[in-house]
């Protein structure tokens, strides 16, 4: 396994590394050992959106590099899709301005679990605005974090445009 392992982790960091032609980012990646076989597993994100085609092309390239070993291993290249999971602390700068969803481990203002809006790092905090003010969380303490989605957002700006546009009246 560990000679498969080495060459996905390599093809990881060259895409990785290459983002600033290719645009796509790599948020997670693993590889496990299950029963007789690796499971590899990708999630990418890029501006405007993950389609097929970028997951297909990141598979294509990475069994490109491992075909040369003849171990048996699964892939799953998928998008970070709508609620993209926030690891890095830069995360929480990029995303400042959208809901998050952000669980401590620790209990922080009477809860473990905190939604709001990021609103950027301060240190090696984590502010989030919600209902009751600013809630600093700090990094260490944070289980786990993602965007949060809410369609209903999505289709009161599209009223807007429509209206905007003359398609609606109201």
């Amino acid at each position: 396994m560990s000679e498969l392992t080495d060459l996905f982790e390599r093809e990881i960091d060259a895409i990785a590394h290459e983002r600033v032609s290719s645009g796509v980012e790599i948020v997670t990646h693993a590889a496990h050992s299950r029963r007789a076989m690796t499971a590899l597993t990708v999630t990418i994100d890029k501006d405007g959106g993950v389609d097929l085609a970028t997951c297909e092309r990141i598979a294509a390239r990475i069994n490109r590099a491992l075909e040369a070993i003849d171990l048996p291993y699964s892939l799953e290249v998928e998008s970070a899709g709508l609620e993209r999971p926030l690891i890095r602390p830069s995360d929480y700068e990029r995303f400042s301005g959208k809901r998050a969803r952000i669980v401590t481990s620790l209990q922080i203002a009477g809860g473990k679990t905190h939604r709001g809006i990021l609103v950027g790092l301060r240190g090696e905090t984590v502010i989030l605005a919600t209902e009751n003010g600013e809630l600093p969380l700090p990094i260490a303490t944070i289980k786990s974090a993602n965007l949060e989605y809410d369609p209903r957002a999505d289709l009161q700006r599209a009223k807007r445009e429509r209206k905007a546009h003359g398609r609606i009246s109201g």
